[in-house]
């Protein structure tokens, strides 16, 4: 139950940090891909790393850290927001 905590209070903060919270998308499709995120990141070995790099952006971010698994979905959430 740690680990599973640990990793969602971290995706949260990335989520938050580079202001992809406010424009997850809604529905079924949705809902698959944050499923798959959430394994995703449960499954990271990049701990330490993205723990870090949270901290060092606390102003937050245009782009989620490159080496995170869910950097795509969550890019592409943001992305589709400026056009």
């Amino acid at each position: 139950m740690n680990r599973l905590n640990e990793r969602a209070e971290l995706m949260g903060r990335m989520l938050e940090t580079m202001g992809a919270m406010k424009h997850v998308p809604s529905g079924v499709q949705a809902d698959m891909a944050m499923r798959s995120a959430a394994f995703r990141c449960i499954s990271c070995t990049q701990t330490e790393a993205c723990r870090k790099w949270l901290d060092s952006h606390p102003e937050g971010a245009r782009k989620a850290l490159p080496q995170c698994p869910n950097a795509p979905l969550f890019n592409s959430w943001t992305d589709s927001s400026t056009e």
